[in-house]
């Protein structure tokens, strides 16, 4: 079963377009959204959340068509912006004094323990958070709630490292019982290496894959090789490349042409999320 069913997704912005996507998100698991700035990544989002309308395309979130008069599969999720949408003037108390009637299963004992865990001083003004704070205010009230499905939009930015660690902990025991689900968008990608189950990458308003990310990472190779070995056939093959004055470094997926074309004069190496984003947003490749 699935959390979140998207078919054929398209929309236009000015000079930004996205084309015929389509991925799913599957039930109890923890599914990472990557892509560079500008890839689609936040459009995608706010089309689950009914803030986008898009011009072609069908979005089923937790069973309900999301084009439907019925918004009640809201009441299940948890949403977390990168951006502040809370009332500056506000203290962190008034403005879950404001949030909380919109959902029936608003929980203060839980709101409570989130706030003494992330250490947030309910009578502390929006305005006088940092960013770290803000985003943790934001992750409390997004919990309190207890949702089935969590959409998280660039959720560790502006946190430090420890509580960034602190997080995924936290997100891994969120999902222990097989019926939450997680959607995760973010450029962190050594986040996600850490806790994603599946991986869905856009670029340039394209899917270029949506997979389990163990079958991403095992489908994908980065090659390292002087530079007296490149070629226009060898440019070509590859979905990315980087070239310095010694030598060279690209992202393919045919390892054996590669083996059977250069045998031990290069070197392969399996590739981090972060590797596969950074030379297919390079290279500027659909790869199938």
């Amino acid at each position: 079963m699935n959390a979140i069913e998207i078919n054929g997704l398209t929309k236009h912005y000015g000079g930004f377009t996205m084309t015929d996507v389509s991925f799913e998100v599957p039930k109890g698991y923890i599914t990472g959204l990557i892509g560079p700035n500008g890839a689609g990544k936040s459009t995608v989002i706010k089309a689950i959340m009914g803030m986008v309308i898009p011009e072609k395309g069908k979005i089923t979130v937790l069973g309900q068509d999301t084009s439907s008069d019925q918004g009640t599969y809201k009441q299940d999720i948890g949403y977390i912006s990168d951006e502040n949408i809370y009332y500056d003037y506000l203290s962190m108390e008034q403005m879950k004094r404001i949030i909380a009637p919109f959902y029936s299963r608003f929980d203060e004992e839980a709101f409570d323990k989130y706030m003494n865990l992330f250490e947030l001083p309910k009578r502390k003004k929006i305005k006088d958070c940092s960013k770290g704070m803000k985003m943790k205010y934001a992750i409390a009230l997004a919990l309190s709630h207890h949702p089935s499905l969590l959409i998280m939009d660039e959720p560790t930015a502006g946190l430090d490292p420890v509580f960034r660690r602190e997080l995924l902990d936290l997100l891994a025991d969120y999902i222990l019982d097989e019926q939450n689900t997680i959607l995760f968008s973010t450029h962190l990608t050594t986040d996600l290496d850490r806790v994603a189950d599946y991986v869905t990458f856009l670029n340039r308003g394209r899917l270029v894959f949506a997979d389990s990310k163990d079958e991403v990472l095992e489908s994908y190779y980065i090659v390292k090789g002087g530079k007296d070995l490149l070629d226009n056939d060898v440019r070509k093959s590859l979905i990315g490349i980087r070239e310095s004055g010694v030598g060279f470094e690209g992202l393919g997926k045919d390892r054996q042409a590669m083996q059977e074309l250069f045998g031990n004069k290069v070197l392969f190496e399996q590739p981090s999320l972060e590797e596969i984003m950074y030379f297919t947003a390079k290279g500027g490749k659909q790869s199938a």
